[in-house]
């Protein structure tokens, strides 16, 4: 797998597992990524690819990070939860990755009426 192609994979895993349904249950106890309708697996890979672009431009070394983790801490951080970049002891580094994660909004996972995941 790419560097792209794990962190999606990271940022997918998380937020299966810190999303809940309507009744407070964790999104991983009963959905995978294959639930995840196409076209929020869509939106959830460009957002990932973006920031790595970002990133780039921005000539970030973010190498104390493994890709997985840093979709992890991506979906961590934009949705404000009490985790992520900042948390990890990283300093300037972890500070500089939160504040290009702010531009990104919150992003939630909701069951669809088809029974399936998507973004919003």
């Amino acid at each position: 797998m790419d560097i792209a192609e794990t962190m999606i994979d990271g940022y997918v895993t998380c937020a299966l597992w810190s999303s809940t349904d309507e009744d407070g249950e964790p999104l991983d106890a009963v959905y995978g990524p294959g639930d995840i309708a196409d076209e929020a697996t869509e939106t959830m890979a460009a957002e990932c690819r973006d920031f790595l672009d970002l990133l780039d431009r921005e000539g970030l070394d973010w190498s104390a990070w493994t890709p997985e983790q840093l979709g992890h801490d991506f979906w961590l951080t934009r949705n404000g939860h009490g985790a992520g970049f900042w948390d990890r002891g990283h300093g300037e580094v972890g500070d500089r990755l939160t504040a290009l994660t702010k531009p990104y909004g919150e992003s939630d996972l909701y069951v669809g009426d088809d029974g399936a995941l998507y973004v919003m």
